[in-house]
């Protein structure tokens, strides 16, 4: 019994390290975009996970529907999604529970051009994205 008690801590200890280097990851992500933003506009103020989530619940009216990013990821990033259309599940965004959300900074400009175009009809700007980022890394459960 003692043996499987080292185990399962050994087993959480991993998991709770592997979680936390991927919101570490995310953080170098968005500050990377925090670098653009103020490049951008030397009034930038940094990055805030508070515009971050008013984006991300931001409705707008797209072919006279009413979508966000939640509308798809379901107002909790840290819940698992489905694709509003295909009804396609997807993994959560939030970096604390999907350990692959941004392990690739090629998906995820990617993502966010396509994603952004569909949604808000362009290119999301760096603070935008450095914004989102910050707010996903806020989100553990």
């Amino acid at each position: 019994m003692k043996k499987l008690s080292y185990i399962l801590a050994a087993i959480l200890s991993v998991t709770a390290f592997s979680a936390q280097a991927d919101v570490e990851t995310a953080q170098k992500l968005a500050d990377k975009y925090a670098i653009i933003a103020k490049n951008i506009n030397p009034a930038s103020t940094g990055l805030s996970s508070e515009d971050g989530k008013k984006f991300f619940n931001r409705e707008l009216t797209i072919k006279g529907k009413q979508v966000a990013c939640a509308s798809c990821h379901t107002t909790n990033p840290a819940n698992e999604g489905k694709h509003i259309v295909t009804n396609k599940p997807i993994r959560p965004l939030a970096p604390a529970v999907n350990e692959k959300r941004f392990t690739s900074v090629d998906t995820v400009e990617k993502n966010f051009t396509k994603h952004c175009n569909d949604i808000i009809g362009r290119d999301c700007t760096a603070q935008e994205k450095g914004n989102y980022i910050a707010y996903l890394i806020t989100v553990t459960k």
